[in-house]
């Protein structure tokens, strides 16, 4: 049986917790930042958890993590 290929578009936009969650960076921070509030930037900032709904689409994307 071959390997599973991991996503790597996936592999590029999460990272596993030792929980076994995974990491996501808030999207709207590239460009067109003017306009945006301070502190709407900066809650944008951190890194959030994935949502547990797409946690499945996330695990088959990435089988080795």
């Amino acid at each position: 049986m071959p390997k599973i290929k991991t996503n790597r578009g996936a592999a590029k936009r999460f990272a596993r917790t030792a929980g076994g969650g995974f990491k996501r960076n808030a999207s709207h921070r590239r460009h067109i930042l003017t306009k945006k509030a301070t502190k709407r930037k900066r809650q944008l900032r951190g890194s959030h958890r994935l949502h547990k709904a797409d946690q499945r689409a996330a695990r088959r994307m990435m089988p080795y993590c």
